[in-house]
């Protein structure tokens, strides 16, 4: 697997026409990749591609990987299982420099109910040995849990803010249809999803966020300031970008591809030097609506002026059209700025408030030209 996805990188070599700046290991459990195969697509990347100085290196990890004994630290001279600081030491050296893990919550009845195979002192004890290694390290929660208290909900927020832990993105729980958890629910082993239970949780989220001088930059996404994701605020921001491996996506602007999700095909084609990927041609209503969903989900807004230079007036003043309602309440507002940079003198962003941020999907949706 690490063969091919070396050899896509190779044939996709000329696609990026901007310099790297992020790289980001995800999806599946990459913490499983030998400290050998993580430096043998760092010598590909960096012999095929153009980058920066000092880019962002994500590798995200569940606390189970990262602190049990494991493969991740095999490497060709070493044949024995290494885990903990060694491993953070390991990743150090070939360049990782951020870390994200998924935490979900420091309860194990919570984590057994999402079938999640670390418990809750792994999680605790990993997020200590890793801040001492890490300055740039990132969390994800999970609200909304059933039985899942506002005070248990708290006391997990309050955890992350002791460890003093720079970056937090916090989701509420999603049933999705067929999974186990669905049956549980429909068969009322567990209880349903509370989304009055959601939003208390949200509310709290940003409350007790803001006053530990959190920035909540995106609707599921909190920093400290100068730790923003560089890399997923590209996708936010609407830059290019080239996933490699199975299910992958990449985007150019113009265009979105994206890699077959089974393994087997997937190996067979790049043994062949063929890339296993399709690709749509973005619609003008495609691109519009992607840049308003994107962009009211974060605090930079959508930029009226943009949309009318990208998309024309049309679909600038559908857009307010359709905006009114939820501007009259108060869930939509138009923020005016200053700026000696443009003729007007002022840019004009359309951003969501405060109340309106629990709802975002649909607002963004109920936005979209169909």
């Amino acid at each position: 697997m690490v063969k091919a996805v070396v050899k896509e990188l190779i044939l996709r070599k000329n696609e990026l026409q901007e310099p790297v700046e992020t790289i980001y290991f995800g999806g599946g459990t990459p913490s499983l990749l030998s400290i050998d195969e993580l430096n043998f697509l760092f010598e590909t990347i960096y012999k095929n591609y153009a980058v920066v100085n000092n880019p962002e290196i994500t590798i995200e990890a569940n606390p189970d990987d990262l602190i049990k004994p494991s493969l991740s630290f095999r490497t060709s001279q070493t044949k024995g299982q290494a885990h903990g600081r060694n491993l953070f030491q390991a990743y150090r050296k070939i360049g990782i420099n951020r870390l994200s893990i998924g935490i979900q919550s420091f309860y194990d009845a919570d984590l057994q109910f999402m079938n999640r195979a670390h418990t809750a002192e792994e999680a605790l004890n990993c997020l200590k040995e890793a801040t001492q290694y890490f300055d740039n390290i990132t969390v994800d929660l999970i609200y909304g849990i059933p039985n899942l208290t506002t005070e248990k909900w708290q006391k997990n927020l309050q955890t992350v803010f002791d460890l003093d832990i720079k970056h937090l993105s916090a989701y509420a729980l999603s049933v999705e249809p067929n999974t186990a958890l669905a049956s549980f629910i429909k068969s009322g082993k567990y209880p349903p999803v509370d989304s009055a239970l959601a939003l208390e949780h949200f509310n709290i989220l940003r409350e007790e966020t803001h006053k530990h001088n959190f920035v909540q930059y995106e609707i599921s996404n909190f920093s400290k300031k100068g730790y923003f994701s560089k890399h997923n605020t590209a996708y936010w921001q609407g830059k290019s970008y080239l996933g490699v491996g199975p299910s992958a996506h990449s985007y150019n602007g113009t265009t979105r591809s994206w890699n077959v999700a089974n393994n087997a095909r997937y190996l067979k084609a790049l043994v062949q030097n063929n890339l296993p990927k399709e690709t749509e041609i973005l619609s003008i209503k495609d691109r519009f609506n992607e840049t308003v969903m994107t962009g009211l989900r974060t605090i930079w807004g959508v930029d009226l002026k943009t949309i009318e230079n990208d998309f024309g007036k049309k679909f600038k003043n559908q857009l307010l059209k359709q905006a009114e309602k939820y501007i009259r309440q108060d869930l939509l507002k138009i923020v005016t700025s200053s700026s000696a940079e443009l003729l007007s003198g002022h840019i004009e962003k359309l951003k969501l408030t405060q109340k309106g941020l629990f709802l975002a999907d649909g607002i963004a949706a109920d936005l979209f030209v169909v």
